[in-house]
């Protein structure tokens, strides 16, 4: 396995990608509301991430193997959707969640992160699934620092799941990402301590649990991309994406509109010195 460890170019060129993957996810959050379509909201986000920012969309056409090219320039996956949703002709309802998956690429760099919304008013369920995956995310990147291992980053966050009686899944997972959109490592959702990669200073990876309301089970849509639980019950997922810094981590997909971090994230590494 081959990870790479960043330059101080490469580090740079990610911080300002990361902010510009953040900020369009605060340009879109007045959008997303009841009776918009998920078409409509990827064709505004494609708008703000080529005319406004002069970014590319990094999802739009990509074609890993064994896929057909992606044919949208945003992920809008609602309710039962665990990722990869297509966006369309679907109309968001009032108590819909959905998360957005923002990826894009400013002067060959990736910035990849992704929120979830809430349509009118959330369900006790799906603000509480929402609320824990948030919660898992961050108790994720606690984790990271030189030394550690990704086995405690998924530890981690598997812990908190399964406390709250929800289910991690295990087929997709964080991964590295620089002028890649997706390289070494995968960075899984669950795991025991002490076990797996070592982490060092100037990796940059992604950490973005997806967490089921039932059980982890998951089914793919014959659209070829888009994947729901199998028993249909909700599903959330954060990201942000990380940098492993000499002391423990910065944040690099934070800008103006990010929420603020659950108020067990204190310390060295923590979101207020990473902003």
């Amino acid at each position: 396995m081959s990870i790479s460890i960043k330059t101080a170019e490469d580090i740079e060129g990610m911080r300002v990608a990361g902010r510009l993957g953040s900020e369009v996810l605060d340009y879109i959050t007045p959008f997303v509301k009841p009776g918009v379509t998920t078409g409509e909201l990827d064709r505004l986000c494609h708008e703000y991430m080529v005319n406004v920012q002069g970014t590319i969309p990094a999802p739009l056409n990509y074609c890993p193997p064994g896929y057909t090219p992606y044919p949208k320039a945003i992920c809008t996956s609602v309710n039962d959707v665990i990722c990869h949703g297509i966006p369309g002709d679907k109309v968001l309802k009032n108590g819909d969640v959905v998360n957005l998956d923002i990826t894009i690429i400013k002067d060959g760099y990736h910035g990849d992160n992704s929120r979830m919304f809430f349509i009118g008013e959330p369900s006790i369920l799906a603000k509480r699934l929402s609320d824990i995956t948030y919660e898992c995310m961050w108790l994720g990147i606690q984790q990271v620092k030189p030394g550690a291992t990704l086995g405690d980053i998924g530890h981690a966050i598997q812990q908190h799941a399964e406390k709250a009686g929800y289910s991690v899944v295990r087929e997709f997972c964080g991964h590295g990402i620089g002028k890649v959109f997706h390289e070494e490592p995968q960075v899984l959702h669950y795991g025991k301590p002490g076990t797996g990669v070592k982490l060092e200073a100037g990796m940059i990876f992604t950490i973005e649990p997806m967490i089921n309301a039932g059980r982890r089970e998951i089914r793919e849509m014959n659209d070829g991309w888009t994947i729901k639980t199998k028993d249909r019950s909700l599903s959330a997922q954060w990201e942000h994406m990380i940098l492993v810094t000499d002391t423990g981590y910065e944040v690099l997909t934070l800008s103006a509109g990010s929420p603020p971090p659950p108020a067990f994230v204190t310390g060295a590494g923590s979101a207020a010195r990473a902003a």
